[in-house]
């Protein structure tokens, strides 16, 4: 199937530079993206994967006002730590660069005034809001209300974190800036607009008929979008930082994050090589998005139509979409920290890169969103990566080490069985080559399993540590063939776990293999000699896995308590200290409780007061029962004017606390004080 190009062109969405990488990222982009990167270099194929920090836009000017720096220190220190991370991790793209580089700025501003000059744009004056202290105009995620569908009062103009909604800002209920915090006005603004809708019947030949293999969701969110109709897009915002809208009368203006981030794909590749062209304008190029189901939109309807636009470029073959990642049952959220971290996750297992790659791979969100668990990353390790795939290149290796000193026995002749299981490993590589073709790594992770598992069904069936015995002769033929299947297993599994792979052709003592290689039974030659065996992976225990559990416990409590304090009442208007004092406040024991006739929440409660014995109807029959209330002890405001419920008489007021979740708990006194005592 690589046959057809010259060469691949990878690119893998630029992550956000406003913090760092997590799982999430990593299973619905940037594994995918090197699997298959890898396989393609092991093919000896012309390929380059590219990718960098998207360092523009609204996120980072919030995060470095918070912060009290400025936007560039804050793209610079994510910039590196995201960097960092994906060589740690093994991630190997051949350039990881950044939108904030001189390349980037004249690409993308020579781009855009391209398309300018052509007159592709819509120039639109339309009202937005603006901040007349800050004295500049609010991008959506700077303009803060409540929103119109759950309620949550820091909803953003362009988004409600809390319930998931997308929204405008004229959605928004009292919306105010988050910069200054007044009460935003509009203004007159004025912006240029690729018009999306001209390109749709280009959009609804080049995908709706001609990307029919596309995977499901990419294809029908594309559909979905078409069939709603395109509208004209802006490209400009009103902002003070990003690369500057290049034209007269433009001043306080830039590229808005959308336009300026995929460009990053071409200005990357114009960093990494003086070809940068053969790999963007050449039709036996292929050229493939790896991207999150988030993403869809940018990279099949937009950038398309703005590479359309532009000319000269060719369009992605595929763009393969994953969809989303939870964790522990719950979304992943940075904003509340509800993640696992990759820079925190390589520091803290140390060796374990192979471990998060394959169990990422194994549960990847591929058709639908998917979720990891600390439990199933250590079950997948301890029985998977330590009990198949080690056990076998452990067996293979220790007993070459033990029974002939670690040189390689010769062949002798080979029986049925022998010559089964070499075909069945041969065999592998087809499906192995169609998974990975077609994105389905999943899959592809299984069959390159397989071989580890054929290996180790033939060391279980031949038992060689029993025949050894008996028919020496006989050993050597197996273990000749389970060093084969050894050497084929480090080639089967490199796309997925690199270090695992390079670790067991240094056991080997081999060089690297080619992917052509894969399914060959001669290797390792007899007579050479073999490294010193090392167990490829270890068991993870359940104490560390506890940690982890313990650390997600502690921010899931920090979630709660911050959630609930945003949605505390607000106070009410002020009062004088005279108001308060005309309350009288007292502690009073309820007597007798019963339920009113025909009605749902009420109860008639008898209480001693200290001053007298009194009924009070109180509206609480669905949180408690007549008979949990008598003799408890509770503060009654006695001098609230006396009013009738369903016929009967009710002189005061029962006083409870009800959090944000309309949980009702009674006010008692701390311990048992006399009935009257007065609340001050």
């Amino acid at each position: 199937m690589t046959e057809k190009y010259k060469r691949y062109l990878v690119t893998s969405a630029l992550p956000y530079a406003n913090g760092p990488v997590h799982i999430g990222h990593l299973a619905g982009v940037y594994i995918p993206s090197d699997i298959y990167t890898r396989y393609l270099r092991l093919k000896g194929c012309d390929v380059i994967s590219v990718c960098g920090s998207d360092e523009h836009g609204v996120p980072i000017t919030i995060k470095a006002r918070k912060e009290g720096i400025t936007p560039q220190q804050v793209v610079d220190r994510y910039h590196q730590l995201i960097k960092t991370s994906f060589e740690r991790l093994g991630i190997s793209f051949d350039i990881y660069s950044r939108t904030s580089s001189p390349v980037h700025a004249e690409t993308a501003s020579a781009f855009f005034r391209k398309l300018y000059d052509e007159g592709k744009f819509i120039e639109r004056t339309s009202e937005q809001y603006y901040d007349t202290e800050a004295q500049t105009f609010l991008a959506d995620r700077y303009i803060v209300g409540t929103c119109p569908k759950c309620g949550n009062d820091r909803a953003y103009g362009d988004q409600c974190e809390k319930c998931g909604s997308t929204l405008s800002p004229d959605e928004l209920i009292e919306p105010h800036s988050a910069v200054s915090g007044s009460v935003p006005e509009k203004r007159m603004t004025k912006h240029w607009y690729l018009p999306l809708n001209e390109y749709e019947d280009f959009l609804r030949r080049w995908i709706l008929d001609g990307h029919k293999e596309w995977k499901t969701n990419v294809y029908g969110q594309c559909k979905s979008w078409l069939d709603g109709g395109l509208q004209p897009r802006a490209v400009s915002r009103d902002l003070d930082w990003g690369i500057p809208v290049p034209v007269e009368g433009a001043e306080g203006k830039v590229l808005y994050v959308w336009f300026d981030a995929p460009i990053g794909y071409i200005s990357a590749t114009k960093e990494l090589t003086p070809d940068w062209e053969k790999y963007w304008k050449s039709d036996d190029t292929k050229m493939v998005h790896f991207i999150g189901k988030d993403n869809i939109v940018f990279h099949c309807i937009v950038f398309p139509s703005m590479l359309k636009a532009h000319g000269g470029f060719i369009l992605p073959e595929n763009v393969p979409a994953n969809e989303f990642l939870n964790l522990e049952g719950d979304k992943i959220s940075t904003s509340r920290n509800w993640a696992i971290w990759l820079h925190e996750y390589l520091d803290e297992f140390p060796g374990k890169e192979d471990v998060l790659r394959y169990v990422l791979c194994a549960n990847a969100p591929e058709t639908k969103d998917n979720d990891f668990t600390w439990k199933d990353f250590q079950s997948r390790n301890n029985s998977e990566l330590v009990a198949v795939l080690g056990n076998f290149v452990n067996r293979a290796l220790v007993l070459t080490t033990k029974y002939y000193n670690g040189v390689v026995p010769v062949a002798g002749e080979l029986t049925d069985y022998d010559r089964a299981t070499l075909a069945e490993m041969a065999a592998v590589k087809g499906s192995l080559e169609n998974n990975i073709e077609t994105y389905h790594f999943r899959e592809a992770l299984k069959d390159a399993m397989n071989i580890a598992r054929i290996g180790n069904k033939y060391l279980a069936d031949t038992e060689p540590w029993k025949v050894v015995k008996s028919d020496p002769k006989r050993v050597e033929t197996i273990l000749h063939i389970a060093l084969q299947i050894t050497a084929n297993t480090a080639i089967a599994i490199e796309p997925f776990m690199p270090f695992a792979a390079a670790k067991i052709l240094r056991m080997l003592a081999v060089d690297r293999f080619g992917w052509e290689r894969l399914g060959a039974s001669d290797l390792v030659p007899a007579g050479h000699t073999i490294g010193k065996p090392e167990l490829l992976f270890e068991k993870i225990e359940d104490d560390v896995i506890q940690r982890q559990l313990d650390k997600l416990a502690v921010i899931k409590a920090a979630n709660l308590a911050a959630e609930a304090s945003q949605n505390v009442e607000q106070q009410k208007d002020t009062i004088a200290f005279d108001d308060f004092q005309k309350m009288d406040i007292r502690v009073a024991k309820i007597l007798a409780a019963e339920k009113i006739a025909k009605t749902k929440k009420l109860l008639k409660l008898t209480v001693d007061t200290g001053i007298d014995q009194r009924e009070i109807v109180s509206g609480i029959a669905d949180r408690f029962t007549p008979e949990e209330l008598i003799g408890r002890q509770v503060l009654v405001l006695v001098n609230l004017e006396p009013r009738e419920m369903k016929g009967i008489l009710s002189n005061g007021m029962i006083l409870m606390a009800e959090d944000a979740a309309g949980t009702l708990r009674l006010l008692q006194p701390d311990g048992e004080v006399s009935n009257g005592a007065v609340v001050r």
